[in-house]
């Protein structure tokens, strides 16, 4: 195949729309089920190549979670507590334990549901039948994977009245080496960002703690591959092997770090006992329990504990989580690892850092602050590596 037609484009009055290769050459994708629009392709190839580089990088199965051309999360194959489990919503799976990519899985599309909604996945490794099922009950618009076993294709097929979008990828396709772009009927040329993002690029430790763990390392390199795949400027929070907190498309890095901090307390505070105890109609759809849940941690447009409000998702009136409760749980949090696409220009991201558990930090460097950043982390204790390389994408 040569070329697809599309729908439209990002919006219906976007017509024509294809997608091909300038070269002429057969595209490097098969098209299993579905008709994935301009949108999702662009979030297939995106996030595929971010779990592929995370797979070379670290040797375990990858995937990720995609939505509107950033990733809500990413993750390695790293078995799950029984307490992770249920705040996933997979203590439910059977095999879970036997399959790293499941696993993977389990861990990228649990950790910010409410984004994931939607959302496209990307694996690094052939679908095997555990992740299918556990794909098949989430809503979802596309899967990209270098193959798939013959059940889990079926399980996929059924997915959507049988329109999910299935996409295979040859993982052996190599893009040219000079990229284009088209804005304003103008043409952007530039090199493909190849860039290998591994260990070594954490040498350069500039704080007086010099201390990086392997498993920081490893979570380090998940946040800064994370981030050459998400939308500029972007800052991404790490811990136990997955993406925690994104704050993606922020045009102050502050705002990038307040949004990302946000997003990993909210993953902390679901494995709070509250939260995993919620007492939850038998009923209640997957997405509304997402919504509640959010709702119950951070407070949104609808008190999900008031009178009224809890007997449409509750068998029982639950108490609030306080703030007292909520402070004294997150100042439990250490040991997370924090990623920047771009230097901090202010210690003002390191203080709100701290407050979401960091203490680790991978960022290029360069700013004529980088005094008073550095002094920030040595006040806490912070162990930070300048990258000396930024990792804009637009």
């Amino acid at each position: 195949m040569k070329e697809f037609e599309l729908k439209y484009g990002c919006n219906p009055n976007q017509k024509p729309a294809k997608i091909f290769m300038q070269n002429g050459k057969e595209l490097p994708i098969e098209i299993l089920c579905g008709r994935p629009g301009f949108i999702n392709f662009l979030d297939a190839f995106n996030s595929w190549q971010l779990v592929k580089e995370l797979k070379e990088a670290l040797g375990l199965p990858a995937v990720t979670s995609f939505k509107h051309v950033s990733p809500t999360s990413a993750a390695v194959g790293i078995p799950l507590s029984d307490k992770l489990k249920k705040a996933c919503f997979v203590d439910d799976i059977e095999g879970l334990d036997d399959s790293l990519l499941a696993s993977a899985y389990a861990r990228a599309r649990g950790t910010d549901r409410m984004c994931s909604f939607g959302d496209w996945v990307a694996l690094s490794d052939v679908c095997d039948v555990t992740t299918a099922l556990m794909i098949k009950r989430e809503v979802s618009d596309g899967i990209i994977a270098p193959g798939y076993e013959p059940e889990a294709l079926e399980i996929l097929k059924s997915k959507r009245n049988g329109n999910y979008n299935i996409v295979k990828i040859d993982p052996n396709y190599v893009p040219e080496p000079i990229e284009h772009k088209d804005v304003f009927g103008i043409t952007f040329e530039q090199g493909r960002n190849n860039f290998e993002i591994n260990k070594e690029l954490l040498s350069n430790m500039v704080t007086a703690n010099k201390d990086l763990p392997e498993s920081a390392v490893r979570d380090l390199i998940i946040s800064l591959i994370t981030l050459k795949y998400t939308q500029s400027n972007s800052v991404c929070f790490a811990v136990d092997g997955q993406a925690i907190g994104v704050g993606a498309g922020q045009q102050s890095r502050i705002h990038c770090t307040r949004l990302a901090g946000t997003k990993a307390d909210t993953w902390f505070l679901r494995q709070h006992d509250k939260v995993l105890n919620l007492p939850f109609k038998a009923d209640i759809a997957r997405p509304t329990r997402d919504n509640v849940i959010d709702g119950y941690i951070n407070r949104n447009e609808e008190d999900v504990c008031a009178e009224g409000n809890w007997q449409k998702y509750f068998t029982a009136q639950p108490e609030p989580l306080t703030d007292q409760e909520i402070k004294a749980y997150l100042s439990t949090i250490d040991g997370v690892a924090l990623g920047s696409d771009a230097f901090f220009p202010f210690d003002d991201n390191i203080e709100r850092a701290k407050r979401s558990g960091v203490k680790y930090i991978a960022e290029p460097g360069g700013s004529i602050r980088d005094d008073a950043v550095i002094e920030c982390c040595d006040k806490y204790g912070i162990a930070m590596a300048f990258t000396g390389m930024r990792l804009f994408h637009h």
